[in-house]
């Protein structure tokens, strides 16, 4: 029988754990190839990309979890203001992206546009080293944060930047709500969103 995975609330020690987990994770998103677009340093300036935005912002102003091999950030309704980058935050990434800091600030730019206005929860990002996917680590965080979100009485929004990840929110209660594309050539996102149960 499988072991049941319990979601712990992570925090500022796990920055390693998380940071190398999502690098894993995202090595092969459309979105994170089009800003890293070196295959041979890509983990790793993704994984510095990852500790950044989760000692810096996240953890402070989010609701962070994470299992042995899998992390989500999710931000409430009550702190979508607060976990916007400070100016340092975005010194630091722009540092990270190099030459594709501009394509960066575009995307941001213009995902914020596609926002919705309501008061929501973010899932903002969710992701499971890819040796683990199948096991339950993804579900699981889904699971726990979906729920505090319906506690709260919150619809969630969601971007997905990987087609083959959409069934799987659907799964969980998400439905379509547009798609768009980054400027600059960059790839589609599908903006999702649930109504609390």
């Amino acid at each position: 029988m499988p072991k049941s995975i319990t979601p712990q609330t992570a925090t500022a020690d796990d920055a390693p754990l998380i940071s190398r987990t999502l690098s894993r994770a995202f090595v092969d998103d459309p979105m994170m190839r089009w800003f890293f677009t070196d295959e041979a340093t890509r983990e790793a300036a993704l994984a510095r990309y990852f500790s950044t935005l989760f000692t810096r912002q996240y953890v402070h102003h989010g609701v962070c979890e994470r299992t042995a091999a899998a992390a989500a950030f999710w931000v409430p309704a009550e702190a979508q203001a607060k976990a916007v980058p400070d100016a340092d935050t975005i010194l630091e990434l722009q540092n990270i992206l190099g030459d594709r800091a501009e394509q960066f600030g575009n995307a941001v730019e213009t995902a914020a546009g596609h926002t919705p206005q309501e008061p929501h929860w973010s899932l903002s990002l969710i992701g499971a080293d890819p040796e683990a996917r199948g096991q339950g680590h993804g579900a699981a965080l889904l699971r726990s944060g979906l729920a505090q979100a319906d506690a709260a009485g919150q619809p969630v929004y969601l971007e997905s930047s990987k087609p083959s990840n959409l069934p799987v929110y659907e799964h969980f209660g998400f439905t379509m709500r547009e798609e768009f594309t980054l400027p600059d050539g960059g790839p589609a996102l599908w903006g999702m969103w649930r109504e609390p149960k």
